[in-house]
């Protein structure tokens, strides 16, 4: 459960805020988007390679 402490005459807009931020650092929203569908081992780990090659090929065009 994510508590949210408010202070005293502190704003709704910005306890809401808090709130959101919150959530997005828990990676509910994400956990569900990734169980929605099955992906297999194998797919899963080609995307994982794919995207660690990506992001290699980035870091050496960096330098």
């Amino acid at each position: 459960m994510i508590i949210v402490p408010i202070k005293e005459g502190e704003n709704i807009e910005r306890a809401l805020k808090k709130f959101k931020r919150k959530f997005e650092k828990t990676g509910i929203v994400r956990e569900l988007r990734n169980r929605k569908t099955f992906v297999k081992k194998s797919v899963a780990r080609r995307e994982e390679l794919k995207k660690a090659i990506y992001v290699q090929h980035l870091r050496l065009d960096e330098e």
